[in-house]
């Protein structure tokens, strides 16, 4: 993967532009009561009386509804605009917590129905991001610059997260933390609904299908791949766990899982603090490739301090994984369902990493805590061997630069960004950024 130089102004580039750091910040802000509901459910049924058991099934069932609803809401965005549907959804899915955290779990189906509801009806602010950056940022470089940051930022909010609802239930409660959480989420999806960038955003013109996103062969290729690399990410929280309980120290999770996220930040800002010439699929075989193999090591289980170097190398390409992700499923989405497509990775990632979590239980009993890890290096290669044998859907042109284009009211003008050449054609669309047939589809049959 050769490279172009480092690029110009690096994140703060982005971080100056107008919106930029408001929409980032609300987004992810919007984001923590999903990525921290997790944990804010277990500790939550615990301190009502519940077991392990009953908190598994709600939050099984939290993740099922969240991994169901993204798609659709992402598809409702990109008919609607993010206004009329990301406000709503918000304050619905925190009026579900709410209700999870004022009638306890004394009552099953009405615990069940609220975790239901909490997860159907969380708002995709992260794809939504993605589908505002063109707008906000204007240049490929900036928007491909932005993602890395993305996939950054989504790792500090997943440390940061779980932190604050520990705070929370330190000074308050286990609902308290339920409620202030969502609330949070509610305020973030607010602040990025009413920016200008989100109020102006049109989804391009879209051909109806009822397939949607994934009429697209390169989406449903990246989607496989992205699969296993979510269940390689799943079963090395169930292994660490494992290797945990192996040496007597729960601490040493904590430790594990935190090497792992510092690993991916620090793979995350070194990646998009450069830019990259070819392909980006091509790219992304060589990440998935090297992420596949960092997970090998893991297998060695050595002591606590080499496990926890292990774990932050292991990390290190999972960042810019995601990052180069987010740029193939920008150029393999339907005119037209940028949102949808977006979800549809997070869904499958999360589907994938639960996955992983049930398979790597069974795997650790039946053959130890290396076993665990032998999981997450199987399924980060499976996930490689996707992408080889989807070469020919996916592509592996390489476009000549051109500035991103996009179907937003107003243009990158009115965000702020410099227009380019391109901005002149009328038809342009959000995820077409080369001027290109897109992959997969004949002329005619372009949405």
């Amino acid at each position: 993967m050769a490279t172009e130089g480092t690029a110009r102004g690096g994140y703060l580039d982005i971080l100056r532009a107008p919106h930029a750091a408001r929409l980032l910040t609300g987004t992810l802000v919007g984001r923590l009561p999903n990525g921290t509901g997790p944990i804010a459910i277990t500790v939550f049924t615990r301190a009502e009386g519940g077991s392990y058991s009953l908190a598994g099934g709600l939050i099984a069932a939290y993740g099922l509804a969240t991994a169901v609803g993204q798609p659709l809401l992402g598809r409702a965005v990109d008919l609607k605009g993010q206004p009329r549907v990301q406000l709503p959804a918000a304050l619905i899915s925190a009026l579900g917590m709410a209700a999870l955290a004022v009638t306890g779990i004394g009552n099953l189906l009405l615990a069940y129905a609220a975790v239901l509801v909490a997860g159907l009806f969380t708002p995709p602010l992260e794809g939504g991001l993605r589908a505002l950056w063109p707008s906000v940022l204007g240049r490929e470089d900036r928007v491909h610059r932005a993602y890395a940051l993305d996939a950054v930022a989504q790792e500090v909010m997943f440390t940061v997260g779980p932190l604050l609802v520990t705070l929370l239930v330190a000074l308050w409660s286990p609902a308290a933390a339920l409620l202030v959480i969502n609330l949070l989420g509610v305020l973030g999806a607010l602040s990025v609904v009413l920016s200008k960038p989100s109020r102006r955003w049109r989804s391009a013109p879209r051909e109806a299908h009822w397939l949607g996103a994934l009429r697209s062969p390169g989406l449903l290729a990246l989607l496989a791949s992205f699969f296993f690399v979510g269940l390689a990410l799943g079963s090395i929280t169930v292994a660490g766990v494992a290797y945990a309980d192996d040496r007597g120290n729960d601490a040493v999770y904590g430790w594990l899982m935190a090497a792992l996220g510092l690993g991916a930040l620090i793979g995350g800002v070194g990646y998009g603090a450069r830019q990259w010439a070819g392909a980006p699929e091509r790219r992304l075989r060589v990440l998935v490739l090297l992420l596949a193999l960092g997970y090998l090591p893991l297998l060695l289980v050595p002591g606590p301090a080499a496990m926890t170097a292990l774990s932050a190398l292991a990390g290190v390409f999972l960042a810019p994984a995601i990052a180069c992700a987010f740029i193939v499923v920008d150029r393999h989405a339907p005119s037209g369902t940028v949102t949808e497509a977006f979800s549809w990775l997070v869904t499958t990632f999360g589907v994938g990493a639960a996955l992983g979590s049930a398979v790597s239980g069974p795997a650790v009993e039946l053959a130890g805590t290396p076993a665990g890890f032998a999981v997450a290096g199987v399924g980060g290669f499976v996930a490689f061997l996707v992408l080889l044998a989807t070469g020919r859907v996916l592509g592996d042109v390489v476009p000549p630069a051109r500035e991103v284009r996009h179907a937003v009211s107003g243009g990158p003008e009115a965000a702020g960004a410099p227009a380019g050449p391109t901005e002149k054609n009328p038809h342009s669309s959000e995820n077409d950024r080369n001027g290109d047939v897109e992959p997969g589809f004949s002329t005619g049959l372009q949405a």
